[in-house]
């Protein structure tokens, strides 16, 4: 049903649509889905070189079974020592993995990097993400390898270090804003292409190409804040 839960038979689809080479606007077009609700369901199901439709029905089909089961409750974020209120700490820490959550990460990919944002260091080790989400090693190396895939965070090793520890910087949201201009750029050049097929003197190629126009707005925004925050670095730098 449009605007439901997506089914079987629409993962199946969407499984089909990429491997015809169909953009996310054209498979969301054939299944009355808004293209984001597509990207979103591919992104968490291994992206479109490893989607499969039976695995990621089942996969949801888990998270739904998972979420049903009381979780136990979150261990306190610890005190680094700057006097900062822990209880605080804790909510403001639940609260951002929510919104996270909201934008589309997978649940415990969403836990992991709120865990490790509000760190001074920016950097754990899988040992240590355990320790502070009470969650299995299997469960923090699948949101790593998400969160890796997706440019929100890094891998490292200490000087000396025996493990390697998972980084994120500064610079973790420019690249999650590369990854939105990418997708805009893509729906630029789609709107761009109906426009030439529809006609711009026509509604619908009128309707395509206006929504062009504020796309580019969007690009040219995007790039120019991007630089403008390159060149602040590189002057602190």
């Amino acid at each position: 049903m449009p605007g439901g839960r997506l089914t079987e038979e629409d993962r199946r689809r969407i499984a089909a649509g990429l491997a015809e080479g169909l953009g996310y606007t054209e498979i969301g077009r054939r299944l009355e889905r808004p293209a984001s609700t597509v990207m979103r369901e591919v992104t968490r199901n291994g992206g479109p070189e490893g989607y499969r439709a039976d695995r990621a029905h089942e996969a949801t089909r888990h998270r739904a079974r998972r979420r049903k089961q009381p979780q136990p409750p979150a261990p306190p974020v610890l005190d680094s020592g700057h006097g900062r209120d822990p209880r605080a700490l804790q909510e403001f820490t639940e609260s951002f993995t929510d919104l996270l959550a909201q934008q589309g990460l997978p649940r415990m990919a969403a836990r992991v990097l709120a865990c490790l944002c509000v760190t001074d260091s920016g950097a754990l080790t899988a040992a240590d993400l355990v320790e502070r989400l009470r969650v299995s090693p299997a469960s923090v190396s699948h949101a790593v390898a998400f969160l890796e895939q997706q440019g929100l965070l890094e891998r490292d090793r200490a000087a000396g270090a025996r493990r390697e520890r998972y980084v994120v910087d500064e610079d973790v949201w420019l690249r999650s804003i590369q990854a939105a201009l990418e997708m805009n750029d893509a729906l630029l050049a789609a709107s761009q292409r109906a426009t030439g097929v529809l006609g711009a003197g026509t509604p619908a190629g009128a309707r395509f190409e206006s929504c062009a126009t504020f796309l580019v707005l969007v690009s040219e925004s995007l790039r120019g804040a991007m630089e403008q925050w390159r060149q602040s670095q590189a002057a602190r730098g």
